[in-house]
């Protein structure tokens, strides 16, 4: 029997061991900011903690629309970072984005981050992600990018919103007076930028390691990454990148006399009479602005080379080695575009081939077939997927690396993600089964892979082989943010692009030479310069 006096002790007991652990919750729910305290939540993921809706600038409303992004604000009390923040102005535009936002407002420059739960004594690596979406689309609360499995795993690990389309990529000559610069536009790279900088000064207090940190996207989000390792504000901060699918190094870019007279025009179509300033711009409200943008034709609007972020061409600073010299993971997926591009709906020949080759080269429409070469039906298929892939995406990927290599010294590793996603399911395609006609890994399809979220997007048939890809795959991406080296024990050896090959990322992985994509983007290269001499 328990007396009286020893119930006492154990209950004594028992409150102070609750106490402690809930000294211990608080200890790693609340974050001291220089902006303010922070609480976070526990997540579904087992011992990992995460922050949301974290400011990272103020809000680019009224005047501050189109500049550069400026210091946050501090806040009194604790602020309850449980909620994603809102994503930026934006059309549904993609099926495949999930938002967990709290709505859409130019009022959007936050970034979300997990954390494990145990801290060790030494700082843990950090990724910073960007999302992809053709600078028109997308938000770090989208299910496909949650940092909770990667931060299960010992990376700490952040997503970022940035300013999209008109509101995030306008040039205009009355901004580039108003800028203190001379130029315009970039301000979606412009808060990539300032959240890295936010990152590397506060990550530290998340468990991060500012010294370690590892910039990564995909499609848009690789042309950013790319795009960052070329700003010199950036470069200090930036200790590893990853690209998946996208570059600067193609026609992702526009000079600033071109970004500006598109940003005339776009004044012209949107406001009546003869005031076609700036600040009858910034008066419009967003929601007005966004679908008169979208009406005109301006919903997508590229990065230029703006005299502050980007100073010359891509290919010139890289020339120049002025350009983040770190460990550089990329590639591309074997299908980011399809035949069917090309093709439309005429039959797959020769003839065929030809006729649509002429259409988009009537100059040197045989000189590609030569680049593309097919004559059966299958073969075309495979060219006509290579050459839409490199017209889209592709080639701009392997100029990146190419031109990393060729003008650093820092090891370089290049993947081709070959997994084909299986099908959708019947529930979500109208009660119909779906039969895979894909001929490779389709552009985006491998983001949940990579980030170890497979469950997060319901839609598909997931079998046991996705997830052991997944493993596979995430693997390596962790280790290389890790160590800025992909390979491990237990893993297929991946070698670095200077031995002119590359992983193909499959079940199981398997090493290809990669001379044959060389001679291919050396001869478009040539036909390329050929006819702009002409």
């Amino acid at each position: 029997m328990i007396n009286v006096r020893s119930l006492f002790f154990i209950l004594i007991a028992l409150f102070l061991f609750a106490c402690d652990e809930s000294e211990d919750e608080e200890e790693v729910n609340f974050i001291e900011l220089t902006q303010g305290r922070l609480k976070g939540d526990l997540t579904s993921r087992a011992g990992v903690v995460s922050f949301k809706g974290i400011p990272y600038a103020q809000p680019p409303v009224e005047e501050k629309r189109w500049q550069a992004p400026q210091a946050p604000q501090k806040w009194k009390g604790v602020k309850n970072a449980s909620d994603f923040g809102h994503k930026c102005m934006q059309n549904r535009l993609f099926s495949d984005m999930q938002f967990r936002d709290t709505g859409m407002s130019e009022d959007c420059l936050y970034l979300n981050i997990w954390s494990p739960i145990e801290r060790p004594e030494e700082k843990l690596p950090v990724l910073v992600y960007f999302y992809g979406g053709g600078f028109i689309a997308g938000d770090g609360s989208e299910s496909r990018y949650d940092g909770g499995d990667m931060a299960s795993k010992g990376i700490v690990t952040v997503t970022v919103n940035y300013r999209l389309g008109v509101f995030g990529f306008l040039a205009h000559p009355e901004l580039s007076a108003q800028s203190g610069y001379e130029g315009s536009g970039n301000y979606g790279l412009l808060d990539q930028q300032a959240a890295l900088i936010w990152v590397a000064q506060n990550i530290a207090n998340f468990g991060g390691d500012p010294a370690r940190i590892t910039i990564a996207g995909e499609s848009a989000g690789s042309i950013s990454s790319s795009a960052q390792t070329l700003a010199v504000d950036s470069i200090p901060y930036i200790h590893g990148v990853i690209g998946e699918s996208g570059s600067i190094m193609g026609r992702f870019v526009s000079s600033l006399a071109e970004s500006e007279q598109q940003g005339l025009n776009f004044a012209r179509a949107v406001l009546d009479g003869d005031d076609l300033s700036v600040s009858k711009l910034r008066a419009m409200p967003a929601d007005e602005l966004l679908k008169k943008a979208t009406d005109a034709g301006f919903q997508q609007i590229m990065p230029t080379i703006d005299g502050k972020f980007l100073t010359d061409t891509p290919q010139k600073l890289f020339a120049a080695k002025k350009f983040a010299d770190v460990p550089l993971l990329a590639g591309v997926n074997s299908q980011e575009g399809s035949y069917l591009q090309l093709f439309d709906d005429a039959e797959v020949n020769h003839e065929n081939y030809l006729l649509a080759l002429q259409k988009l080269y009537p100059d040197n429409f045989e000189a590609v077939a030569a680049i593309y070469p097919g004559e059966s039906p299958e073969q075309i298929k495979s060219a006509a997927q290579d050459l839409m892939s490199d017209r889209f995406i592709s080639e701009s990927t392997w100029n990146w690396v190419n031109s990393a290599v060729t003008n650093g010294k820092s090891e370089a590793f290049y993947y081709l993600y070959d997994h084909v996603r299986p099908a959708i399911k019947p529930i979500y395609n109208n009660g119909q089964s779906v039969d895979i006609t894909d001929l490779g890994a389709v552009h985006s399809a491998e983001i949940e892979y990579v980030l170890g979220n497979l469950d997060t997007n319901y839609i598909y048939e997931w079998e046991q082989e996705d997830y052991q890809v997944s493993s596979i795959t995430q693997q390596y991406f962790i280790n290389f943010i890790k160590t800025g080296n992909p390979n491990a024990e237990g893993l297929q050896p991946w070698p670095e692009f200077t031995s002119n090959q590359q992983l193909v990322i499959k079940l199981p992985p398997e090493v290809q030479s990669v001379e044959k994509l060389r001679k291919r983007y050396q001869a478009v290269a040539e036909l390329r310069n050929t006819a702009e001499a002409e």
